[in-house]
C-alpha cells in the first residue's frame, strides 16, 4: 500500500509508471544491477535499461562502474524537487496557449502559429523593429539549444542588433557552459542575465515584449506561437518577475 502511494506521488510529480517503479525499486535496493531491478520491479531487462537511461537524463539515477559491469544507484529523493520545478517551468511556458483559448478579447487578440527555423528567425527580427524607448524585453530560454539552431545568425543579426536598442533586456537561461560564458558579457549585450539552478531543464524559448508573447519550441519541427493579448502578456510578465526574483 505504501509503495502504491509513493508510486502515485512520483507519477503526480512527472514520472511515468515505469520510471516510478524503477526509481523506487533502486532506491530500496541501493547500489544494484539491472537484473535485480528487473526481478524486483517485475519489468523486462530491456525495459529497465530504457527506463534507467530516462531517469539518468532526469538526474535521478547514477551509473557506477564496477569492474567489467555497471551498477545502478538511485539519486537522493531531494532531486525530485528539481523534477517538479522543471515541470512547473514547462507548465509556465505552455500556460499562454491555455490562456489564449480561455481569455481572448475579440479584435484585441491575435494568435498565430509558425513552423520552421526561417519563420522563427523572421519573428525575432520583427520584434526588434517594434521596440520603443524604455520597453522591456524579457526572455526565458535554454541558451545552448537556442544558439545551436543557428549560432552565426543569433550573434551577428539578432543579439548585436538588439543590444543597440533603447530597451531593458533581461534574460534567464538554463545552466550551461555557453550560458556562463555569455553572462560574462551581459553589459556588452545591454542586458541583465540570470541562470537557473544546474538541474533545471526546459525545451522552449519565451520572449515577452510590450505587445507580444512568443513561445518557441526548441525541439524540431520548431513550432513558434505568437500571441497578442494584453491580459496574457501581463500575466506572463508577472510570472517572469516571480522567477527572476527567486534566482539569487
Amino acid at each position: 500500500m505504501q509503495n502504491e502511494k509513493l508510486t502515485k506521488l512520483l507519477i503526480d510529480i512527472g514520472l511515468n509508471t515505469n520510471e516510478a517503479s524503477v526509481y523506487l525499486t533502486t532506491l530500496s535496493l541501493g547500489q544494484t544491477t539491472v537484473l535485480k531491478i528487473s526481478k524486483n520491479s517485475g519489468l523486462k531487462r530491456s525495459t529497465v535499461y530504457d527506463v534507467v537511461d530516462s531517469l539518468k537524463h532526469k538526474g535521478l539515477m547514477q551509473i557506477v562502474p564496477a569492474g567489467l559491469k555497471q551498477l545502478y544507484k538511485a539519486e537522493s529523493p531531494e532531486r525530485l524537487e528539481t523534477v517538479l520545478e522543471n515541470r512547473k517551468l514547462e507548465f509556465s511556458a505552455r500556460l499562454p496557449e491555455l490562456m489564449a483559448m480561455y481569455s481572448l478579447e475579440g479584435g484585441e487578440s491575435n494568435i498565430k502559429f509558425y513552423t520552421g527555423l526561417k519563420s522563427m528567425k523572421q519573428i525575432y527580427l520583427d520584434t526588434l523593429k517594434e521596440i520603443k524607448y524604455g520597453d522591456e524585453y524579457l526572455i526565458i530560454t535554454d541558451q545552448e539549444k537556442w544558439f545551436n539552431l543557428d549560432r552565426e545568425f543569433w550573434m551577428k543579426e539578432y543579439i548585436q542588433e538588439r543590444a543597440k536598442l533603447p530597451c531593458k533586456t533581461r534574460l534567464i537561461s538554463t545552466n550551461s557552459e555557453l550560458a556562463l560564458e555569455h553572462k560574462k558579457f551581459e553589459k556588452n549585450y545591454n542586458e541583465e542575465f540570470k541562470i537557473f539552478a544546474i538541474d533545471t531543464k526546459i525545451n522552449v524559448d519565451v520572449v515577452i515584449t510590450s505587445n507580444k508573447l512568443i513561445v518557441v519550441d526548441l525541439i524540431p519541427p520548431l513550432t513558434t506561437l505568437v500571441i497578442e493579448n494584453k491580459n496574457i502578456i501581463q500575466l506572463q510578465k508577472q510570472m517572469f518577475e516571480i522567477i527572476w526574483k527567486s534566482i539569487v
